[in-house]
């Protein structure tokens, strides 16, 4: 396990080599000079690095069909892009990129010509030039490949931190000039250098920073009063997510169970946690969702069904590799549905996530939002912590008697106290009625 993190770590900054040249060719045609498109100073772009290790990790097996492995890819590419940037420019205020002027597009944080691209291309990568690095990391001495990677590692924290650091100081002033004549009174001759190199840089490369930096020191200087919202959870902010995950697992498996008992004609658990009828699936899945689109709710239905279609697919596919890695369990089969693509997903239930994309953007969310929003402040924000505790214990345990009920399938006895803790409460008989679909993989 420990070599295999390490060899992710070099594909992390292998692929972010490669993304950064292609950054740097982009600009260079588009512009045509040189422009370092990195937001590090060394020559790396961190999304691309931390993207393809996501889609090796989740989608490589799927290397033997291009057309689904470059749709995945896609997804992928497309959920890294908008988080990236949006987390972003939530910390540093400006917008690294803008896809504003494209068709389709989603905040400007991504839009679908770009993602089809980056999609194909990470598959074109995995399965032409992927199969021929991998045998070359392997072929390095395994103490080399751990020496430099956590080399690497160090310098590369620096380097985000020093950039970090200095756009979050250009961010407080309106020009570049008046922040290098402050930090000459502060610093010596070469740090002064160093920090206002950085800046001169990343302004050339993101003209919008130093834009932003001036609208953010005329709203500091700016005499106007604003009234402090005292209304709980307004718009899409972490206590309001907190209660729609919690909503959303606890919607998600009492569907789930009426489908199965409409279908099979049985009551079964569809539960992801040994205590409460939630699905962790599902509550991830509204949260995603809804931090993606709830800007967008007024947009064609047909817009926000292809989306939920497609995205939704792709994460249940990740759900059910990370499962199935993490606790050796597989919770669904889709094999014997057509359309299915390795069991993981079926072309019927992507058509759920689609109507069920519709369905909570149009009504269910905008209800909850209104309703959530209409709790006392005080009681708000210390339910939405109980929530996190109890849901945070409930997934350690049960994460804990998963991997607990894997070993003793495989006739692994207990070695220590925890273990045997495990055994004596959550016996083979209670794995099995609250995760009566369970497949352990041997």
């Amino acid at each position: 396990m420990v070599n295999i993190i390490f060899e992710l770590i070099w594909y992390f900054f292998i692929y972010s080599f490669i993304g950064w040249c292609a950054e740097i060719a982009y600009a260079a045609v588009k512009h045509k000079k040189f422009m370092n498109r990195g937001f590090l100073n060394g020559p790396l772009c961190p999304v691309y690095g931390f993207g393809m290790v996501l889609i090796l990790v989740f989608f490589g097996s799927l290397k033997g069909n291009f057309f689904f492995l470059a749709l995945g890819c896609s997804v992928m590419a497309a959920v890294v892009e908008f988080f990236t940037g949006a987390l972003m420019e939530k910390v540093f205020r400006c917008k690294w990129w803008d896809y504003t002027g494209y068709k389709h597009n989603l905040g400007g944080y991504i839009c679908p010509q770009f993602s089809a691209l980056w999609g194909i291309g990470a598959a074109l990568i995995i399965t032409f030039v992927h199969p021929f690095l991998a045998p070359l990391i392997s072929m390095i001495p395994t103490f080399i490949v751990r020496l430099l990677g956590i080399i690497l590692l160090v310098i590369t924290t620096g380097d985000f931190l020093s950039v970090a650091g200095a756009i979050l100081q250009l961010r407080k002033t309106a020009r570049i000039e008046e922040i290098a004549a402050g930090m000459q009174e502060v610093s010596d001759r070469l740090g002064n250098a160093i920090f206002h190199g950085i800046q001169k840089r990343m302004t050339r490369a993101f003209p919008n920073l130093e834009k932003d930096g001036e609208n953010a020191l005329a709203a500091r200087f700016r005499k106007k009063e604003r009234k402090e919202s005292l209304v709980f959870a307004e718009g899409c902010s972490f206590h309001k997510l907190v209660w729609l995950f919690f909503i959303g697992a606890f919607l998600g498996d009492i569907t789930e169970t009426i489908f199965c008992r409409l279908t099979s004609g049985v009551w079964m658990s569809r539960s992801s946690v040994l205590y409460g009828p939630f699905s962790i699936v599902w509550g991830i899945g509204v949260v995603v969702l809804t931090m993606m689109l709830h800007k967008y709710r007024d947009r064609d239905d047909r817009y926000i069904f292809i989306f939920g279609t497609v995205v939704g697919g792709a994460y249940e596919y990740v759900c059910s590799v990370f499962t199935e890695m993490v606790f050796g369990t597989v919770f669904w089969d889709y094999s014997k549905i057509p359309f299915n693509l390795g069991g993981r997903i079926n072309l019927l239930y992507c058509f759920f996530w689609g109507l069920a994309s519709v369905l909570w953007i149009k009504n269910v969310y905008p209800f909850l939002s209104r309703w959530i929003e209409k709790v006392p402040e005080k009681v708000g924000k210390i339910l939405s912590w109980v929530f996190l505790v109890f849901m945070a214990v409930n997934i350690v345990l049960s994460g804990m008697a998963l991997a607990r009920y894997s070993d003793r399938y495989g006739g692994k006895p207990a070695e220590n106290g925890v273990e045997s803790f495990l055994d004596a409460h959550y016996p083979d008989e209670r794995m099995e009625r609250v995760y009566p679909n369970a497949i352990i993989k041997e």
